[in-house]
């Protein structure tokens, strides 16, 4: 391998020939809250003066204040060592291994829970937002599959930590490096705050819209509520046996290739059938049906409308199409696919292992709805095109995190100089 004039072959590849290579245990101090402590949720307090952080708590790289809860004094005086600083790094290492949080903030004095490290750099070796940057980069991420490689490893200890090094130019480059990435982080960070006012003005749109409370101007006619049952077709999936799937041929929709509002057809979740035998053909799924998946986890959340791109495709048991030809399609996909469906079936669904809904229980949720055709797809139009509006800055928001990662992945390592 040749390496280019001013680089150097380590043993973590090639770098610059001025970047030095840093043991993270060797240069950082890791501390968490030992067991012996014994704290427990009893102690959980709802308000408080001392926050307790923990690895739920993190978002997006940063702590989520609202969703901590507080401990007593006693508890955050009990351990210096993890009582949080302005600028400290935190990996969680319990369950979810591996998420990063940098502590930007501190709205009040705060402790750590079971399950977190924090992570500090010795005799300022490093800046420790540099190290945020290099522990969510693939970087880090590829360390961590590595070692959690063919095991069912769900705790990260200290010592797991010897044996990630990671390459470090000098504090001027690193706080150059810094502000490049800090700039994308605030571009991104905009467009999430947009995102959400605009979810949240769709919300409100559809409080007003979907239940007549505000009318489109034009329209004066009656409203009903109804259950949809005797409005619409629905349909369940036909039972494929399993043993009969094909490496190839019609896709099976299935409830895991339903989302929250779209299709998934994952390589590993997507089970295909031969062929189209004359019994099967009102299983075929047509473009603009609603499907539902009735049963998981995600009961009540798991809906999409079908396009052009699913086709074709089957129907699979524990799955509902919905049709109408009574109701504007686009008007009934916006109650469907709604938290007004979503907080229906939370109240409806079996209390079971694995919850589900039937479909009388669809039949029977209830929507308000104008006597107009027209109204319901002016009404639709409106909220669609909300949905188009945040799905183009959500396309953006991804632009920018994949203009960032590939950043991180040429700046961290030095094949792009900022000198």
């Amino acid at each position: 391998m040749v390496v280019r004039k001013g680089y150097k072959q380590t043993e973590i590849g090639i770098v610059p020939n001025d970047w030095d290579i840093r043991n993270i245990l060797e240069n950082s101090t890791l501390k968490g809250r030992i067991g012996w402590q014994g704290l427990t949720t009893v102690e959980y307090r709802e308000s408080g003066k001392f926050y307790l952080v923990t690895g739920k708590d993190f978002e997006n790289g940063k702590i989520n204040w609202n969703t901590c809860v507080y401990v007593d004094k006693k508890r955050f005086d009990q351990d210096k060592n993890i009582q949080l600083n302005i600028g400290d790094v935190l990996v969680t290492k319990d369950g979810t291994i591996g998420k990063i949080a940098y502590v930007h903030s501190l709205p009040l004095p705060a402790t750590l829970n079971t399950g977190v490290f924090v992570i500090r750099s010795k005799n300022n070796q490093y800046l420790s937002l540099f190290l945020y940057y290099l522990l969510t980069s693939n970087y880090f991420k590829n360390f961590l599959a590595k070692l959690t490689a063919g095991s069912t490893i769900t705790h990260l200890y200290q010592k797991d930590f010897a044996n990630f090094s990671f390459v470090i130019p000098d504090i001027d480059e690193q706080e150059k490096i810094i502000r490049s990435l800090s700039d994308i982080d605030e571009l991104i960070e905009k467009l999430d705050y947009l995102i959400k006012k605009k979810k949240n003005i769709k919300q409100g749109t559809m409080q007003e819209l979907l239940t007549g409370k505000r009318r489109l101007e034009g329209f004066g006619g009656d409203w009903k509520t109804v259950e949809i049952g005797n409005r619409i077709d629905l349909l369940t999936g036909f039972p494929f046996p399993s043993n009969q799937y094909s490496i190839n041929g019609i896709r099976l929709l299935r409830g895991s290739n339903i989302k929250r509002g779209y299709t998934d057809w994952s390589e590993d979740i997507t089970e295909y059938w031969e062929a189209i035998t004359p019994n099967l053909r009102k299983y075929l799924l047509n473009e603009g049906d609603i499907v539902v998946a009735m049963d998981g986890s995600l009961v009540g959340k798991s809906f999409a409308r079908i396009s052009q791109n699913d086709l074709p495709a089957l129907l699979l048991q524990r799955v509902a199409r919905i049709r109408s030809t009574s109701i504007n399609m686009d008007y009934l996909k916006e109650w469907i696919c709604s938290e007004f469906f979503t907080k229906y079936c939370d109240s409806i669904k079996t209390a079971s292992a694995i919850p589900h809904i039937s479909p009388d229980d669809i039949k029977k949720f209830s929507i308000s709805i104008p006597d107009s055709k027209e109204e319901q797809f002016r009404i639709a139009k409106i909220l669609s095109d909300m949905d188009c509006e945040i799905e183009a800055l959500e396309k953006q928001r991804d632009k920018y995190i994949n203009l960032k990662q590939g950043m991180m992945q040429k700046l961290l390592t030095g094949e792009i100089r900022l000198v």
